[in-house]
């Protein structure tokens, strides 16, 4: 199998997607920021090498928010310094090379321009797309989602001139005046796409390796586990686990880094499911474990933006499924599981009930061997993955354990604060 290479644009694309799901409120709010900061960007007449890193920063700008989708909203108002999410998600994107400077104009996204203060922080130079960004998402915010959005944009304009200098780039503020006078903006804006409107003024070709396409992944892991921190390094032990009983069946190098990025991803849809469910330490009543059962379903469809994840959106989003057909959300059984399908359900299975949580101690290898093999039984899971994994379970074991480790470390480098 040829190693995997996917474009920048439609792994962005899936992460953005993934990052709405923190907020119905707020649905659609990246891409109309990314869509107007390439208005604006567009009528500034800047290069294409900084509307390309400037709709990328717009498109993810929000990444850092901490904790889910109970601070998003409070997000969107937070004061500007080093412990607010700008910083955080410049943190996350800082040393991926692809996206070093969308990193840096991430931070700074929401320092006000004071009059031209606002063009250091802290004696760093603000990128001017910063104050791009800054207003277009407080153009975004501003309007009220269930009236008529062109009686709505003269109200807005006013609001937005009457922060001119103080708030916003003076001249970017006379920018989004000119471009407002074309009342396609305004109804591309807040249509079901915003950014399918400029996809093809974008025209990147930024292509990732397979290197670089795990590297990224692993950052969009610590997106979906930092949500909670009851989960705050599940998703790299179900990895390093999937990657470890792949190798071990035999599977070749690339599919074991395919497998890799499945457990990155996994459990991607979970952005969706609220942190109340998730850290929960007893059984989810009725209309909670409904929420719950969702996640592989938006795990599934937000890796189909990528055409070139075909196979791992199926090793990632059918975990849930059984053997037996009782799984969900898909009602899968045997005969449409792949191994590497089966691998991952074992995997995370394993990871589940091995790993220490808040509320309670992982088990111990007995009571974990006698679970999974409960769920054999009862032709749930492949027995042939589960003897692979007791044969080698200390082993296994330990691979989670150090990759668990490591995650952990950079979620307390992550909710810190920074120096």
């Amino acid at each position: 199998m040829e190693k995997l290479t996917i474009k920048l644009y439609d792994i962005l694309l899936c992460l953005s997607n993934a990052l709405e799901l923190l907020s119905p409120k707020l649905y659609n709010h990246h891409q109309q920021t990314a869509y107007m900061s390439y208005i604006i960007a567009e009528h500034l007449g800047l290069p294409a090498n900084k509307k390309r890193d400037l709709f990328y920063a717009a498109l993810i700008h929000d990444i850092g928010t901490l904790f889910g989708s109970e601070n998003l909203e409070i997000a969107e108002t937070e004061t500007v310094s080093i412990k607010y999410h700008g910083f955080r998600g410049w943190r996350l994107l800082k040393n991926f090379e692809p996206l070093k400077h969308s990193a840096q104009i991430i931070k700074y996204h929401h320092v006000s321009y004071e009059y031209g203060k606002g063009m250091q922080f802290e004696n760093e130079n603000v990128p001017e797309e910063s104050h791009i960004i800054h207003l277009a998402d407080r153009v975004c915010m501003a309007f009220a989602q269930k009236k008529n959005i062109l009686s709505q944009v003269g109200s807005v304009l006013d609001y937005i001139e009457s922060r001119a200098g103080s708030v916003f780039d003076p001249v970017y503020v006379e920018v989004l005046k000119k471009a407002a006078q074309k009342e396609y903006i305004w109804l591309n804006l807040f249509s079901r796409s915003p950014i399918e409107h400029i996809q093809e003024q974008i025209c990147d070709a930024t292509v990732l390796s397979s290197d670089e396409t795990l590297e990224f992944t692993q950052i969009i892991s610590h997106v979906i586990d930092f949500k909670s921190r009851f989960t705050a390094c599940h998703s790299a032990g179900v990895a390093q686990i999937a990657k470890e009983i792949a190798r071990l069946m035999h599977f070749s190098e690339s599919e074991c880094i395919m497998m890799q990025i499945a457990g990155h991803l996994h459990d991607i849809g979970k952005l969706a499911v609220s942190n109340k469910i998730l850290e929960k330490d007893n059984v989810l009543e009725i209309h909670e474990y409904a929420e719950m059962k969702a996640h592989t379903y938006y795990t599934y469809h937000l890796l189909n933006i990528v055409p070139e994840f075909s196979i791992i959106k199926e090793w990632a989003a059918y975990h849930h499924e059984k053997l037996n057909g009782n799984g969900y959300p898909f009602h899968l059984s045997g005969e449409n599981l792949t191994l590497g399908s089966r691998i991952m359900t074992v995997s995370d299975i394993f990871a589940a009930i091995t790993e220490d949580r808040p509320y309670r101690k992982g088990m111990e290898k007995e009571k974990a061997v006698n679970v999974l093999e409960q769920m054999v039984e009862r032709n749930e899971i492949d027995k042939n993955v589960v003897k692979v994994l007791f044969e080698n379970y200390d082993n296994i074991l330990q691979v989670r354990k150090k990759a668990q480790k490591a995650a952990l470390i950079e979620f307390d480098k992550f909710t810190a604060p920074f120096v």
